[in-house]
């Protein structure tokens, strides 16, 4: 919280030169040098963090957005200034844009500390924008609020509706598998992204935006209109007006981040089928306020929390059917007695009140009633054994339901760059009922836990006609993947873990409705093969050595700990909930 003797707007953050009269006289001169009056040192500054990038498509709408959050500052008297951050596009970051996520937080957090702001609109969409801003916000602890870029425009492929990135997959799988030709799928390649903005499905752009909403971080109604519209230039007019409040207020964002706050998220996660990257950036966002991640909590919530929007890749919808069927507000009102009603806001009331003056429900077929889920068993099931004893999880709302239950042959690859070798071999020894099992592709195995994780189903099978197989990694995939797959299994290959052992010919055993994974190995022979892994080089400098000595496995966010708050409190989500 502020300090209410603080020096506040643009005679706040003083730079120090030994003499405050002095830094603030020549803070002035500047501002002047730049054309603004004196009258700029008595408004609440309302710092805009810019993250417009040529290389970010995303956020490609960022220039007309920062336009209407000024007109919304100015509007409500305060001063908007802009100033760019790193911007992180999910197609343009090498590695992966998860290694550069942490410092992006860092980018963020410590402009924040270093700049005279009252009040900051954070503006991100593409995948981890999002969580890198909430985590510096967090961390940073001045009054902030979110504002998404938005989703993408839908396209259209002979007649079909198409949108990234699900469907990109989607056409990717058949031209692997020969059922497509060049011709077209060069041809569906220039209509799967219909304008800027974030992905058009429950990607982790989409799932982000609305747990940003369901935490009470971004304006009620905020998450879903397309980044084009009309809708979405007025929620950020709107945002502007909102920061000058929460500056004059006080309201800081450890005041709305609460483990209520966060237990609305995981319920929103769980509700949309989102993706499987947010339980991630969820656990990271919360590390830095103090609330460890509960796997278990976070699994017995899902077991109670049915799938109700009929969104790819759980369905079949895109986001701009999500906005017009009343968006986040109209799916909180569906698990209304699920939700922590009493958990402030960004508009200073709480969730509650909120959805008291949500727009009333009206027919429609992408948000369904509880009596009639896309997936009555949880969207996201976390699964623990002698392979994944830190836990491993499963998106098993966009999985085949015969093999969640399933006993299979592993079939490893090594590394990312064995699979890219291997896996469209005519020579591979696969069949449908085997396991593939990818390791060191984890936090530190990378570095930076790619969406490898995603293992493409090997091209022999594909020809064959065969849709999924089993799958299991140390990695990620994106929230636009379908698919049997388990991901982030702890700890990773890198740091010793049971995934390093596995040998190709071992039986795998994975029962979702046990929550369980386990490789059927006897302990001795597992102790044997652990005397014999090989440590794999790690980066000696950089950025690329700091995150491997720092970054931490994925229950924990993949957050740097030397970033974490170091007095952890109660876990998130909480293990008893009091409906309301």
């Amino acid at each position: 919280m502020f300090d209410e003797s603080m020096p506040t707007g643009m005679r706040s953050n003083l730079t120090s030169y030994g003499d405050t009269e002095f830094a603030l006289f020549l803070r002035k001169a500047f501002i002047k040098g730049a054309g603004y009056s004196d009258d700029a040192l008595d408004r609440p500054v309302i710092g805009i963090v810019d993250t417009e990038s040529g290389f970010n498509p995303c956020h490609g709408n960022v220039p007309q957005l920062i336009d209407a959050i000024k007109r919304g500052v100015m509007l409500s008297g305060g001063f908007p200034v802009s100033f760019p951050t790193i911007s992180v596009h999910e197609s343009f970051a090498h590695p992966t844009s998860m290694f550069l996520r942490n410092l992006m937080s860092m980018d963020t957090e410590e402009m924040l500390r270093a700049l005279p702001v009252d009040a900051v609109v954070l503006i991100g969409g593409c995948d981890k924008t999002v969580p890198a801003q909430l985590m510096g916000a967090a961390s940073a602890g001045k009054p902030a609020i979110q504002l998404v870029t938005g989703s993408m425009l839908t396209g259209s492929h002979r007649g079909r509706t198409v949108g990234a990135c699900t469907d990109c997959r989607f056409f990717w799988g058949k031209y692997r598998a020969e059922e497509i030709d060049d011709e077209e799928i060069a041809e569906v390649n220039g209509r799967l992204v219909g304008s800027v903005g974030t992905c058009s499905v429950a990607g982790t752009a989409s799932t982000m935006a609305a747990v940003s909403e369901a935490m009470g971080i971004a304006l009620p109604g905020s998450a879903t209109p397309p980044a084009v519209t009309a809708d979405r230039m007025r929620v950020a007019e709107e945002t502007g007006r909102r920061a000058v409040g929460i500056a004059t207020e006080r309201l800081t964002i450890d005041q709305i981040l609460t483990p209520a706050a966060f237990d609305n998220a995981f319920r929103v996660l769980l509700a949309m089928g989102g993706s499987t990257n947010a339980l991630v950036h969820l656990a990271a966002i919360a590390g830095r306020c103090g609330y460890p991640l509960d796997l278990d909590a976070f699994d017995r919530m899902g077991r109670e929390t049915p799938v109700l929007l009929d969104l790819k890749p759980s369905g079949d919808h895109y986001m701009e059917d999500f906005h017009r069927a009343g968006g986040v507000q109209r799916l909180m009102l569906e698990i209304r007695d699920q939700l922590q009603l009493d958990a402030l806001t960004v508009t200073g009331r709480t969730l509650g009140e909120e959805l008291d003056d949500a727009p009333a429900p009206f027919p429609q077929d992408v948000i369904r009633g509880r009596d009639n889920p896309i997936h009555s068993g949880g969207s996201i099931a976390v699964l623990r054994g002698n392979l994944a004893p830190g836990g491993s999880i499963i998106k098993q709302s966009a999985a085949t339901p015969a093999l969640l239950e399933h006993r299979g042959r592993a079939v490893v690859f090594e590394d990312a760059e064995d699979l890219a070798a291997r896996i469209d071999s005519d020579d591979l020894d696969v069949d449908a009922d085997d396991i593939l099992v990818l390791r060191n592709i984890g936090p530190v195995g990378y570095p930076g836990m790619p969406e490898a994780g995603y293992i493409p189903i090997p091209r022999k099978l594909a020809r064959a006609g065969v849709k999924d197989i089993v799958r299991i990694s140390d990695g990620r995939m994106s929230g636009t993947a379908a698919g049997t797959i388990v991901l982030h299994a702890s700890p990773e290959a890198a740091v010793g873990g049971p995934i390093a052992l596995v040998r190709t010919g071992d039986m795998i055993t994975l029962s979702v409705k046990d929550r369980t994974l386990r490789l059927e190995v006897p302990e001795e022979v597992l102790a044997t093969r652990a005397e014999q892994v090989v440590e794999r080089p790690k980066p000696r400098r950089g950025y690329a050595k700091l995150y491997a000595d720092e970054v931490t496995q994925a229950e924990e966010g993949c957050d740097f700990r030397f970033l974490q708050d170091p007095d952890p409190t109660v876990p998130v989500p909480r293990p008893t909930h009091s409906a309301h």
